[in-house]
């Protein structure tokens, strides 16, 4: 027995020393050290010119890269971005670095390759692509075939590994059990920890300061040849940016009247280090300065309410798990206002901006948590007095007051109302100003219950009037008679499938006249729409 154990022993040891070999040849270029380069902190600090970036260990079998990002000019190219970058299969066994795509409408190009340094040139040589003819056979190169020989000679070794060390673990139980049972240890393993992900920095450029806010700043960037957007927090509001990242996590979160959720990152180190959150972006910005310079028709009003309350409806949603994902839990904004609602290029509007979000998970407490967060001039009279039920449906109500202000800023911007169009004014500033205190917030909502002006030839509008009715029940002062967002959804909804139109004068056009009327001094009387309004959806709440 002792004679076939050191067999077993010294065999395995000749398996464990031809798979280190077999790997220690099959091992791909390492890339430990990348020429670095940042235009943005170049310019700014005088940080980041033409150094040398030392590449994190990458774990596993993931590998290490160095990257350029440059863009061609009249005059000839400019260094955008240059340094390491993690685990790409585009980047494999690459040697030189070089870009083999027609050179994109925005002449950004990238390229990537393996080995110390190897970034310090970059070439752009495109590639014509043509499509193979169909009955020819893809030749395989030699380096596919060693990759196959070595897979192959690889799991060999490791089964016939395994076997061994089967066998021998068996013999040594048997051996143990019978010699030391009562040494057996009863108590369960403490589990171990599961690996923490490794996120690979991305080659973005910061371009352009779009917003600053309470916990950062929104840049417009470059990632590779598209657009994005960067929310940059710095140390202090870690906790906001980690909100945000697992609000946007959550399953079943994605959603088309949601923002896009790209990533997150870490960049720098200690006090130096910030936190980005990198999304879709929209040139078109916040609907609150969209309305500062433009005006909205009737069935662009109706378009940007429609897709918001859908938006708002699928946050305040609670969605059972489906064959992919899990349960979504109902969530509640906690800041829901103009400014964090974006406009897609056809008007479609998104929600934004997670960092006060409240999540309820199904028979778990919201718990204590601060009640009076958020925007001053947004805030529900409830917020403002401190008398917040700490339950769901409270938050949620509190987001449908919030709500009832946006679709006011919508309407007082509408280009089909009777009278003339002012500017573009925020909630009560015509009665606290642009800057209100919380004092004078309380005064006005609380005390006085003063909501902003609705007027009257808005009220006496055919279709206007209707969302008037729904604008006033969503910041209704007692909290329990607000709509939902769903109902909001509806009652719009139900508004722009109407087959009428407002003119201008108060009158409205019918879609369908020219099939049965030519004339255009065959107008509607106004009272023969009345039915219309009054067939919106009933109020029912579903908070």
């Amino acid at each position: 027995m002792r004679t076939g154990t050191l067999f077993c022993v010294q065999f395995s040891a000749f398996l464990i020393l031809s798979l280190h070999l077999v790997f220690a040849r099959s091992r791909a270029v390492t890339t430990t050290r990348c020429e670095y380069y940042n235009e943005t902190l170049c310019n700014e600090s005088g940080r980041g010119c033409n150094t040398t970036q030392e590449c994190e260990k990458a774990e596993g079998d993931k590998r290490n890269h160095c990257y350029v990002l440059w863009q061609n000019n009249t005059h000839g190219y400019t260094i955008k971005m240059k340094g390491c970058w993690l685990n790409h299969a585009t980047c494999y066994d690459q040697r030189k670095c070089v870009e083999t795509r027609e050179e994109p409408k925005k002449k950004l190009l990238f390229c990537c390759c393996e080995g110390d340094l190897c970034n310090r040139d970059m070439y752009h040589i495109p590639v014509a692509t043509t499509a193979p003819p169909l009955t020819a056979a893809k030749p395989i190169s030699p380096y596919k075939q060693e990759e196959t020989l070595k897979i192959s000679v690889i799991t060999v070794l490791i089964l016939v590994c395994l076997s061994l060390f089967s066998s021998f673990f068996y013999w040594w139980y048997r051996r143990r059990k019978l010699v030391y049972f009562n040494e057996v240890p009863t108590n369960d393993p403490s589990p171990l920890p599961p690996p923490s992900p490794v996120v690979g920095l991305r080659p973005i450029q910061l371009i352009e300061l779009k917003a600053r806010g309470r916990f950062g700043a929104v840049w417009k960037a470059q990632m590779m040849s598209e657009y994005v957007a960067v929310k940059v927090f710095p140390v202090q509001d870690k906790q906001s940016w980690q909100i945000e990242q697992e609000i946007f996590c959550l399953p079943q979160m994605k959603h088309s009247n949601v923002l896009a959720y790209i990533g997150a990152e870490k960049r720098g180190e200690n006090l130096q280090a910030d936190y980005w959150i990198i999304s879709a972006f929209h040139e078109n910005g916040s609907l609150s300065d969209y309305l500062k310079s433009n005006l909205v028709t009737w069935p662009e009003l109706c378009h940007i309410s429609e897709t918001m309350a859908k938006g708002l409806m699928h946050l305040h949603e609670e969605l059972p798990p489906t064959k992919v994902e899990s349960c979504k839990p109902a969530l509640a904004h906690r800041d829901f206002k103009s400014k964090n609602v974006l406009l897609k290029s056809d008007l479609s509007a998104c929600i934004a901006d997670f960092g006060l979000a409240l999540v309820f998970k199904p028979g778990e407490s919201p718990g204590e948590t601060h009640g009076q967060v958020g925007t001053r001039r947004y805030m529900a009279p409830e917020v403002l007095e401190g008398a917040i039920n700490f339950q769901r449906d409270a938050f949620l109500r509190i987001d449908m007051y919030a709500c009832g202000l946006v679709l006011w800023e919508l309407l007082s911007r509408c280009s089909s109302q009777d009278g003339p169009v002012g500017e573009y004014m925020l909630p009560f500033e015509e009665e606290v100003g642009q800057h209100p205190a919380l004092e004078d917030m309380q005064d006005a909502v609380v005390h006085k219950k003063l909501r902003p002006k609705l007027k009257e030839y808005w009220k006496k509008h055919v279709l206007l009037s209707g969302l008037c009715d729904t604008i006033e029940e969503c910041w209704d002062h007692d909290a329990e008679a607000r709509l939902s967002a769903s109902c909001v959804q509806e009652r719009i909804s139900h508004l722009s499938r109407s087959t009428t139109t407002p003119n201008c004068n108060g009158t409205i056009n019918n879609k369908y006249s020219s099939l049965t009327n030519t004339s255009s001094n065959n107008k509607l009387p106004v009272v023969s729409l009345m039915p219309i309004i009054q067939s919106l959806p009933p109020k029912e709440s579903s908070i």
